[in-house]
């Protein structure tokens, strides 16, 4: 069982270090398709941006996919006069696609993309990669649906994206308020791990990347964002809604099924080692006691509701019987995976059967305190009969949590998972990473590892930051979790994407 103490496979999260004047720390992605008027407009504004508020060495990268007017001119032009302009082409279409791979060959320790358009106040883009450089946040996503973000635009692309979240919530249990804002970060060690379970390559990426992140414990970090629609967008609305929402139902089926490998993405919970060895303290205790009392007192609403729904057609004691008997099933595995966090189908039935006997030991006390008031009284009102169960739950409740926690979902050492996690950004010395284990922790990288080279113009500067390196169209499309280090094969020709074509 994993306990929320337990680490995971990702390092502790560690302020980036301020390396050298000419090392970019972030990497502004732009994809673009077939935007050769606006595009550079927007590359001089965001640059002139960066320039002046920007603490550290920074990067523009331009990820033109596919497009068949004079972008890649504009883009090239660029790269050549503004030496912190780098230009990328890919020859098939996706926003997905193209984020993934420039993420993936990006030596930057913070990634982030934002689109062409320019809607969202660069006056955000700081505060957006500002958790990720302090080692607080694992991602950033602009939002415009937060209370302080001012957005205009139609009422019907409003109501699109206020349904479309809806969904997310509804169906994937999202709780980050705008999934398909262009305005996000990611650190790079994070992204390494996370882009290969991410099988969209359109406009469905934000999404599934974004619900993978949070289901494995990552943080998320929103700012909220002044933004203002572009009326000349070339988005097909109905088209990305569809694929939109098939990739809705692939994800929670994955989810649902267990299929996606969210162990290897979780971070210790608690960067400050402190909180870990502290001696005699149950670990996880206090979160556990609140998801238990939020848990208790909606089975204690659901055994009343069910208890009066049952007393409509039998006696007292069977009605007890029967409300607590299905509540306790919901209870125990409401418990199981919100307030002790165990995932999976493995123990399901040992789980149930063991809280079956808590069950049963609630039974008595709550019998036993009917048959009191009975015999108390020949024909107590219901009101009272309410009350007496009330009182003798409470009891119950306080009993059940420690046969919970010592005998049910005990906190065992042997159920933790036993990997090592490498709790430190420094450098170290310049030596092949040896090969890791499957499903390990992620390995130590090299200290200076030479630049990736981009299609047109290789970087000139190494970085001094953990990297791997990947050449230019490389990206992660093979999802085989054979090797740790994360082997990407190149783009295929015939790897095209559906919607896009």
């Amino acid at each position: 069982m994993r306990t929320d103490s337990s680490p995971g496979t990702l390092p502790a999260r560690e302020h980036l270090p301020a390396g050298d004047a000419g090392t970019p720390v972030l990497d502004v992605v732009i994809p673009v398709y077939n935007e050769e008027k606006d595009l550079q407009p927007c590359v001089l504004r965001l640059h002139e941006h960066l320039k002046r508020t920007f603490p550290y060495a920074f990067r523009i990268t331009i990820a033109d996919n596919a497009s068949t007017d004079t972008t890649p001119l504009v883009s090239q032009r660029l790269e050549a006069e503004i030496p912190e302009v780098r230009a990328f082409r890919l020859e098939q279409k996706g926003r997905g696609r193209a984020l993934r791979t420039v993420w993936s060959a990006s030596d930057a320790p913070v990634l982030a993309y934002m689109d062409v358009d320019l809607s969202t106040d660069l006056n955000a883009l700081l505060p957006l990669v500002a958790p990720l450089i302090s080692g607080h946040s694992d991602l950033a996503i602009g939002s415009r649906l937060a209370r302080s973000s001012r957005v205009v635009r139609g009422p019907k692309r409003e109501f699109i994206s206020r349904a479309y979240n809806l969904i997310l919530r509804g169906s994937l249990q999202a709780r980050f308020s705008d999934a398909q804002c262009g305005f996000k970060a990611i650190r790079r060690d994070v992204a390494q791990v996370l882009l290969p379970l991410v099988e969209d390559t359109g406009w469905f990426f934000d999404t599934e990347m974004l619900v993978i992140a949070e289901r494995a414990g990552l943080r998320i970090h929103e700012v909220p964002v002044d933004w203002v629609d572009d009326p000349n967008s070339t988005v097909h609305i109905v088209k990305t809604a569809t694929e939109d929402l098939k990739g809705v139902w692939r994800v929670g089926k994955a989810l649902a099924g267990g299929s996606l490998p969210l162990d290897r993405i979780t971070r210790p919970f608690g960067d400050d080692p402190r909180d870990r060895e502290i001696q005699d303290v149950p670990k996880g205790l206090a979160r556990q006691l609140v998801g238990f009392c939020v848990v208790g007192g909606l089975s204690t609403l659901f055994y009343l509701v069910l208890y009066s729904a049952f007393r409509q057609f039998g006696g007292s004691q069977i009605a007890n019987a029967l409300a607590l008997l299905v509540s306790a099933v919901a209870n125990t595995a409401a418990n199981r995976r919100l307030t002790f966090g165990v995932r999976g189908r493995g123990g399901a039935v040992r789980h149930q059967a063991q809280g079956l006997v808590v069950f049963g030991i609630g039974l008595a006390l709550t019998s036993g305190s009917l048959a009191a008031l009975n015999a108390a009284s020949s024909d107590p009102a219901h009101s009272t009969e309410l009350a007496v169960l009330i009182a003798a739950n409470l009891a119950a409740t306080v009993l059940r949590f420690l046969l919970f926690r010592a005998w049910v979902f005990p906190d065992r050492e042997d159920d933790r998972p036993r990997s090592t996690v490498v709790a430190t950004h420094t450098p170290a010395p310049h030596t092949p990473a040896a090969p890791q284990q499957s499903y390990g922790p992620l390995p130590q990288r090299p200290t200076a590892p030479q630049a990736p080279r981009y299609a047109t113009t290789p970087y000139s500067t190494p970085s001094p930051y953990d990297t791997t390196e990947f050449r230019a169209g490389e990206a992660a499309e093979q999802r085989s979790w054979k090797d740790a280090t994360m082997q990407l094969n190149p783009v295929r020709p015939t790897d095209t994407d559906p919607r896009n074509s």
